[in-house]
């Protein structure tokens, strides 16, 4: 079985991608970022015409962004940036959290040798990142260690879910790591994780996962 790594053993190149899906990426770390306020108004047209695209990939990418929850289009009113309130965080990461505690679980019963590695090579990529504290490259590759440990779990359902609950708090997870103690702190309990899976301790694993969640919204809740 080849291993994530080797099968893109080159970096995805953004010409590869298609056009609506770089306006999408974009757009989406716009609003991670916070460029594009929760409750903004997407001007169609200015936007457009910043990104120097024309209007039709323009709201193809807007479709994409509204099936992950991220903005709402509405008739008369155009698209908006999707706005939660406290509680709808808190209660997404509440399940969020428990759907992590039983992905660490079952990734080391299930996971594949390559996998395994893969995931402690990501690990290891998330560390270089923090140290030279680049905060939007360290965010998306947690978001991917995140999303292929899920993946990972030999259970489907359990990484769709994951996947739709962690498109929605997209913005949210990037906001936990604004305070450096409170990023350092996350970091220290990635390193636990790791140790967990190198172990293919279940049980530690998972807890330490959900243990990650619950703190991560320690981190935010006075942000909301």
């Amino acid at each position: 079985m080849q291993s994530r790594m080797t099968q893109h053993s080159e970096p995805l190149a953004i010409e590869r991608l298609s056009l609506h899906d770089q306006i999408a990426n974009r757009i989406r770390d716009m609003i991670i970022e916070g460029y594009l306020e929760p409750g903004a108004r997407i001007d169609e047209v200015g936007l457009a015409e910043k990104l120097g695209v024309s209007r039709t990939p323009f709201r193809e990418a807007l479709r994409t962004l509204a099936a992950e929850g991220l903005i709402v289009t509405r008739r008369s009113k155009g698209s908006l940036v999707r706005k939660f309130s406290a509680e709808d965080v808190r209660q997404m990461l509440e399940v969020l959290g428990h759907i992590e505690l039983l992905a660490g679980q079952l990734v080391c019963e299930r996971a594949s040798e390559d996998q395994v590695a893969d995931l402690l090579a990501l690990h290891a990529q998330i560390l270089d990142r923090w140290k030279a504290r680049d905060r939007m490259a360290y965010y998306k590759l947690n978001q991917e260690f995140h999303s292929f440990l899920g993946q990972s779990s030999g259970n489907a359902v359990l990484a769709e879910t994951q996947l739709n609950l962690q498109a929605r708090l997209k913005r949210v997870r990037f906001m936990g790591n604004r305070d450096p103690e409170d990023w350092d702190r996350a970091v220290n309990e990635h390193e636990t994780m790791a140790e967990a899976l190198r172990a293919r301790d279940g049980a530690r694993l998972g807890q330490a996962m959900k243990q990650h969640l619950d703190a991560t919204w320690e981190r935010v809740r006075h942000q909301m």
